[in-house]
């Protein structure tokens, strides 16, 4: 019974599709998307409904030729590879609801390997695989529950292909005895159950006395029609059929006990359980190979590095003599005798693998040798066109392979495993003590550096990518590496990375590069021999556009954060910045970059230049992948997987070794609108203070410093228009950014602020960003509602963010759900903050927590921030009452001081 599994068509609009998800937690769920519910049947969505488990099951026994989405696609392979197992099971009748079925290790890994970007792709790995075959085999225990225990009404329900399975079993041994025919072949079906419920299997022969008799037709025809239905596909079978000499023991030669053994996957599908011998793997027969060697030293660096090429023959992890092969030559094909055990032999794939590489390795011979870009397409079987490698197409794979030589596979181990990798010292320079899943990162950027080759950091937020950049900076200074090196970033984080800079490593020289530290005709005026003067040069996306004198420049390290800024191939920003020159180039980013093939090509058309083709290969390869399969992806994840190195919060090494709380400051500009209004409140607040004293006074500055708070949250929010368009706030942006990183992650967030009427406008923005409401709790919600909020927070299917005015949601709620709390506006008290913080990493919390406090640059906010900093530890006089009682009590000269805007440190990009 041979059933095609079938994906969607390429011409679905995946922004539109419904997928499969996978939340920070492991678990499973369909994710309709904003057109995904007219775009999946209602069947298929109400199984989901009842739990992933129950969608899976229906898509792998069901919906056998539906075409999907190839996240669905993914998950009904999963599910059909259960189905096929749970029916092969001998005693799935008698035992259903006690059957052992263990997860197939090398099957799960296998479709690990080559998983289909989906959401939370980035959170799926054998364990979460093995826990969703345990949730699959409890699901089916449940719904045969349903049906009394009728595993054969249950199967019958699922699909008309399925039948009870388990009862006949084909038995296949060596007979060492007998060189001419060294195979025996028995079949048999179960027959009893013994008294310690084991299944007694007989011959099948004897079916024949047990069922003789006109009135055991029908149960002899439902015991043999596994058998029949196998005979349909199998000549050989057949021919044993109609014979009858399926019902006695067999003699076998090797050509026969190979027929039956190819044949097996065919015969399991169709009902019969096979018992074999442990030395031949149904997905993976010893077979013997052209082996190409690549790599066994290197000359160079980068992806131009030249590499060697040798071609060999071998049997597992054995070379094979020339004497060897010519045995194997002589022995034709089948199963052959070599080296005391079985292998298959295929002769006429052996001599075409081998014509084709030994091609190639005549025209390395001729030219100047391969790449390591071309190398490295090689090992995971993508040729330059995005197309599998003719050696290894079409069958070839299975007799060839291409392994890394010593330089090579050293390489690739310690990319994978970078604490492999030679130490990383950046020395005391760097004010930080890292911790080892830091160092680990700082020694995989370091050994890309010293091999001149581009990767991607994709550490999840809150592990401290900026301090592992810093630390490979200091140590490319230390080892000679003169630089300058760029650092390309959002307007919006120019303000976080001078602070890191200054923090961690002081000793490095900075130039700012843009307009929030130099008048906009001076930046235009630096001339690219000033970058060189300098260890880190820092700009904009916006910046690298604007200034020829950044795309002139020859740089040593370009790194760019937020890198996603580049996922759009056509943008202006995104031209700019691949005309960079540079040696080496690091993206930072902290959402999954394998998960969407657009972005992802782009990504590493500026690392990695070439090595995915150009984008409209790349594209013809993406939907190749789209309909190819069975592990199709796995040579795309194998080919890009050593320049990323991603690290999840999620992951038990990581969250032992962090903190319960981390806290950032999300430094935030203004947007025109914004200054215009600051400025003219500092004016209005000089013209007062001339006028009024006393509690007048009080209440003057009190008035003011609301109104700057109000300003620097959005216009709207002083002026009451209710015009809360995002492109007037540059909190709104640094907002949607931060929203966009948690909402590609599946995470959840707490979004603070002290205004109850600014609820509503950040709740409508952040529910564009998520692409589903959130909620909102302030002083007017009913107290008899805020339990029921909580506990649809708290699901991991619920809401994912929760605004909170500080007041109404600071104390009191239990919102561990959260892995991200958001400080919207200050309250300039650090103790209510921290109450409201609390919230989310109370008792119950299994997660490290970030806190992120919003803070426009140049502005009181930034002055009031580095005042708390100064204090906090040493006194609470200041924070007695809030900050905002120690700023009345200021003189004029200090009041206005504090207040005063630094209008080039503010401005938006």
């Amino acid at each position: 019974m041979n059933r095609t599994l079938q994906t969607a068509p390429a011409s679905i609009d995946a922004s539109l599709a419904p997928a499969l998800a996978v939340s920070p937690s492991g678990h499973f769920h369909l994710d309709l998307g904003p057109g995904g519910a007219a775009a999946i049947a209602p069947a298929i969505r109400a199984a989901f409904e009842r739990n992933a488990a129950a969608g899976l099951l229906y898509l792998g026994a069901r919906e056998l030729t539906t075409p999907l989405p190839t996240s669905l696609a993914f998950g009904r392979e999963l599910a059909h590879l259960f189905m096929t197992r749970l029916c092969a099971a001998p005693d799935l009748a008698q035992q259903w609801d006690r059957l052992a079925l263990p997860a197939p290790t090398t099957e799960l890994a296998a479709l690990l390997a080559g998983i289909a970007p989906m959401p939370g792709a980035e959170y799926v790995d054998l364990a979460c695989l093995q826990r969703l075959w345990a949730d699959l085999l409890t699901q089916a225990r449940a719904e045969i529950a349903q049906e009394a225990g009728d595993v054969q009404a249950w199967l019958k329900g699922k699909h008309s292909s399925w039948t009870m399975l388990g009862r006949v079993c084909f038995h296949l041994a060596e007979n060492k005895a007998n060189p001419d025919q060294p195979f025996a072949f028995l079949a048999t079906y179960a027959a009893t159950m013994s008294q310690q419920a084991k299944v007694q299997h007989v011959p099948l022969g004897r079916a024949l006395q047990e069922f003789a008799g006109e009135d055991n037709r029908d149960a002899l025809l439902r015991l043999l029609l596994p058998v029949h239905k196998a005979s349909e596909h199998c000549p050989w079978l057949a021919a044993l059929v109609a014979s009858g000499a399926i019902f006695h023991p067999r003699a076998w030669s090797s050509a026969e006990a190979h027929q039956f053994l190819t044949a097996i996957p065919v015969l399991e599908a169709n009902g019969i359980v096979v018992r074999i011998p442990d030395w031949w793997k149904p997905h993976q027969p010893a077979r013997p190979q052209v082996q190409v060697q690549i790599g066994q030293r290197a000359a160079g660096l980068g992806l131009g590095a030249m590499l060697d090429f040798d071609l060999s023959f071998a049997l597992g992890d054995e070379t094979l003599t020339e004497a060897e092969w010519a045995q194997l030559r002589a022995a034709g094909s089948g199963l052959v005798r070599l080296k005391g055990r079985w292998v298959e032999v295929d002769q006429a794939r052996l001599d075409a693998v081998l014509a084709h590489w030994t091609a190639v390795q005549r025209g390395i011979g001729e030219g100047d040798g391969m790449t390591l870009l071309e190398g490295m397409r090689l090992l995971a079987g993508v040729g330059a066109g995005g197309t599998l490698v003719p050696g290894l197409a079409e069958g070839g794979g299975a007799w060839s392979r291409v392994i890394a030589g010593d330089w090579l596979r050293q390489v690739l181990e310690e990319l994978g495993d970078p604490a492999k990798a030679g130490a990383a010292l950046p020395g005391p320079e760097l004010k930080a003590q890292l911790r080892p899943y830091q160092q680990d990162g700082v020694r995989w950027l370091y050994l890309l550096h010293r091999l001149g080759l581009g990767g991607c950091l994709a550490d999840d937020m809150g592990l401290g990518k900026t301090v592992q950049v810093l630390a490979l900076l200091l140590q490319a200074r230390r080892d000679g590496d003169a630089g300058p090196h760029l650092l390309v970033l959002p307007a919006s984080l120019i303000g976080n990375w001078q602070a890191e800079l200054a923090r961690f490593a002081p000793s490095l020289s900075v130039l700012v590069a843009h307009q929030s530290a130099l008048p906009a005709k001076a930046l235009a005026a630096l001339p690219a021999e000033r970058y060189a003067q300098v260890d880190v040069v820092i700009t904009s996306y916006g910046s690298v556009a604007r200034l020829p004198a950044l795309r002139a420049a020859r740089w040593s390290i370009v790194i760019l954060d937020e890198a996603q800024a580049i996922k759009n191939p056509g943008a202006q920003q995104t031209r700019a910045v691949k005309q960079l020159h540079s040696r080496v180039r690091f993206a930072l980013s902290g959402t999954p970059v394998e998960n969407r093939l657009g972005d992802l090509w782009s990504l590493f058309d500026f690392i990695c230049p070439g090595l995915l083709g150009s984008a409209k290969a790349f594209g013809a390869f993406a939907k190749r992948l789209e309909q190819g399969g069975h592990g199709a992806y796995a040579p795309l994840r194998k080919l890009v997987r050593p320049y990323i190195l991603r690290r999840l919060k999620s992951d038990k090494r990581i969250i032992a070794d962090l903190p319960d709380k981390t806290e950032v400051k999300a430094y935030c500009a203004l947007s025109p609108a914004q200054l215009g209004l600051y400025e003219a409140g500092v004016r209005n607040l000089q013209q007062q203070l001339a006028s009024v004293e006393g509690i007048a006074r009080r209440g003057v500055v009190l008035a003011f410093l609301m109104r700057f708070k109000q300003i620097c949250n959005h216009p709207a929010q002083w002026l009451g228009d209710g015009d809360f368009v995002p492109e007037g706030s540059g909190k709104f942006a640094r907002l949607r950014e931060l929203a966009e990183e948690i909402a590609a992650r599946q995470e959840k967030v707490l979004v603070f602020t002290q205004f109850q009427e600014m609820t509503a406008p950040l709740h409508e923005f952040l529910r564009t960003v998520f692409g589903r409401p959130g909620l909102v709790l302030h002083g007017a919600t009913p107290v008899k509602a805020r339990k029921g909020l909580v506990e649809q927070f708290q699901q991991e299917a619920g809401p994912p963010f929760f605004v909170l005015s500080i007041k109404a949601g600071g104390t009191g709620l239990n919102l561990t759900a959260a892995a991200h709390v958001i400080h919207f506006d200050r309250w300039w008290n650090p103790a209510v903050e921290n109450q409201a913080s609390d919230r989310a990493y109370r008792i119950g919390q299994k997660k490290n927590v970030l806190v992120h406090k919003f803070i426009c640059r140049g502005t009181i906010e930034e002055k009031i921030d580095a005042l708390i900093e100064a204090k906090q530890g040493l006194s609470d006089d200041l924070l007695e009452g809030g900050a905002e009682a120690r700023l009345t009590e200021m003189s004029d000269d200090e009041l206005m001081r504090m207040v005063s805007l630094d209008i080039h440190s503010a401005a938006l990009d």
